[in-house]
């Protein structure tokens, strides 16, 4: 028989590349979005048709308990939040509402439903904060630096909770920062992609920033699906730290993508902006995924390097052919 998997966030970054895995792996794929105003598709258009999308919100109890109910899937894999780290300064209480309490009422409604359903809950690096322990591995005690890091710690506490409390097969994964050519802009690694391609295509000539010696593990997102859908193949369900176990400072990552677009030194480009600077900052964040290499055989294939040339030739591809 088919296997069923609904995926709350579908239109972000993660959910369009494990759509794509899971229809891969022969999946029926729902996708839950939220109705609002303005909707934003963009990350799964060449996907329609192969999905199946219905309407629900993290918000409202008896909207994910219908949403369980009509579906049934074997899996669920809960990627909806609030995710940008610095809007969760701004919107703290929206933030607790969809990346901690949201993650409440998704279990709730999996118990009341069908308590074998597996859920996947998308934990952050973000959770460690201002670390006690480099590197940073499962039983690294967290120390959250923004709402966004606070509400992730609730909500994978709450993971943890329902799973002992009621047997549930619920995983957490604490994924460090994973980075795409889909990724939002208003993320610093293609903020940076896409300022570079401007540059090179004519279309600018600054690129603002903010603190150039944040250090972070970064890896590719079509990697870290993977990983997503092997803790829910696991024998157990357990909570793993998935990264490549590389840091990199942001003025590695702006090095080495005005090399790729053939500009030279970053230096003349870059002004420093103190509006892009956290409150409380996240100095260093490097994982330690040896559990996941060891009990779900799950290692990264696309290197730091090739990240970044990854998205700043999509980005130059991109504004290069609107350019024409």
């Amino acid at each position: 028989m088919q296997k069923t998997a609904l995926i709350t966030g579908i239109t972000g970054q993660d959910g369009s590349y494990l759509a794509e895995f899971l229809l891969d792996h022969g999946y029926r794929v729902v996708g839950m979005t939220r109705r609002t105003s303005t909707e934003v598709h963009e990350r799964i258009e060449h996907l329609f048709g192969k999905i199946e999308i219905i309407s629900g919100d993290l918000l409202d109890q008896s909207s994910m308990q219908a949403i369980v109910a009509e579906v049934r899937p074997v899996e669920i894999y809960n990627l909806a939040a609030q995710s940008f780290v610095p809007a969760s300064w701004t919107q703290p209480v929206l933030t607790g509402e969809f990346t901690a309490l949201g993650v409440t009422r998704l279990l709730e409604a999996v118990r009341h439903v069908d308590a074998s359903i597996r859920v996947y809950q998308a934990s952050s690096s973000e959770m460690f904060g201002k670390v006690t322990e480099v590197p940073q591995r499962e039983s690294t005690p967290f120390y959250p630096r923004s709402p966004y890091g606070v509400a992730k710690v609730y909500g994978h506490w709450i993971t943890v909770n329902y799973r002992e409390s009621y047997d549930l097969f619920a995983c957490s994964g604490i994924l460090f920062n994973h980075e795409s050519p889909r990724r939002g802009k208003e993320f610093v690694t293609r903020k940076i992609s896409d300022g570079v391609a401007r540059i090179k295509c004519g279309l600018a000539t600054e690129l603002r920033l903010g603190n150039l010696e944040a250090q972070r593990d970064w890896g590719f997102a079509g990697d870290y699906v993977e990983a997503m859908w092997l803790m829910l193949q696991a024998e157990r369900p357990d909570d793993y730290v998935i990264a490549t176990g590389r840091t990199h400072s942001v003025r590695d990552f702006v090095r080495i993508a005005f090399e790729v677009a053939g500009l030279g030194a970053y230096e003349p480009y870059v002004t420093i902006d103190p509006r892009f600077v956290r409150p409380a900052e996240v100095d260093m964040l490097i994982g330690d995924a040896a559990k996941a290499r060891e009990r779900l055989q799950w290692t990264p294939k696309v290197s730091f390097e090739e990240l970044v040339e990854m998205m700043v030739r999509a980005d130059v591809d991109r504004l290069g052919a609107h350019a024409r």
